[in-house]
């Protein structure tokens, strides 16, 4: 497990050198929070709530989960796409260690450094600029976290698929670009889920894609509690465990297809 953890440790360093990244990273997510801010404002108007959400809640929700998303997004998708096409992944897989957990690591130290260098810093700024809604007990917190970690599983999940197709379809730019619109839009990061046409609202109860944004984001804002909040995270662990099997089938076959471009 050591090497894993080097891992972690590598490239939170490496996010650590990249300082014009970062504060630039920040300023970019500020801007977004803040036109979506306005956006939503206008679109309530006189209204106490839309969509069982106040508009302090709904000014939460945004902010949360925008910084939510330094936390869970990561490129690895297309850091497997572009191994396998220069050949580089050969000698990743005859090295001793499993290479999509080893992926999964890099991922996470990246996700470690945005949450305590990008999210926290970005938050504290949101809630002077914004209005902003604190979470009323620590169990919320508690939950959240939780719900927030799952989030960073299932979105890794979904990338590591989406690079694993790469060994079949040798350029997937297509796809890898289809999948960050579907996901950032489907996990209600851009519209929350119960705002949807009720149709596809009960669609998206189907498919994973709520329980990277939606699901933490409504528990932090306390839109949803108590044993909602519970069950919000119980939905999370069972697409952790549905998802699990899409990536061993495909990754057993991946490497049996292997044919390398280049390198």
């Amino acid at each position: 497990m050591s090497k894993y953890l080097e891992m972690i440790r590598i490239r939170f360093l490496m996010m650590l050198a990249y300082r014009v990244n970062y504060y630039s990273g920040i300023l970019i997510y500020a801007i977004n929070i803040g036109a979506y801010y306005f956006l939503w404002d206008a679109i309530y108007g006189s209204r106490d709530t839309l969509g069982g959400l106040t508009a302090l809640q709904m000014s939460t929700y945004i902010a949360i989960s925008w910084m939510a998303r330094a936390f869970y997004f990561n490129n690895i998708d297309r850091e497997m796409a572009a191994e396998i096409r220069e050949g580089r992944v050969a000698i990743e897989l005859i090295r001793p260690y499993n290479y999509l957990l080893m992926k999964t690591m890099q991922g996470l130290g990246e996700g470690i450094f945005r949450f305590l260098f990008f999210s926290i810093p970005g938050i504290l700024l949101v809630a002077i600029l914004f209005p902003f809604q604190v979470p009323s007990s620590l169990n919320v917190y508690l939950l959240y976290f939780v719900s927030i970690c799952m989030a960073f599983v299932i979105n890794t999940q979904i990338n590591l698929i989406t690079g694993i197709l790469t060994f079949f379809f040798f350029n997937n730019e297509g796809l890898m670009q289809t999948k960050r619109v579907v996901v950032d839009l489907f996990s209600g990061l851009l519209i929350p889920i119960m705002l949807f046409p009720a149709w596809a609202a009960s669609i998206l109860q189907y498919l994973p894609f709520q329980a990277i944004s939606y699901l933490p984001a409504m528990i932090f804002t306390e839109g949803i509690k108590g044993a909602e909040a519970w069950h919000a995270i119980g939905i999370q662990w069972i697409w952790f465990m549905i998802l699990m099997l899409p990536i061993q089938l495909l990754w057993m076959r991946a490497k049996r297809n292997l044919v390398v471009q280049g390198g």
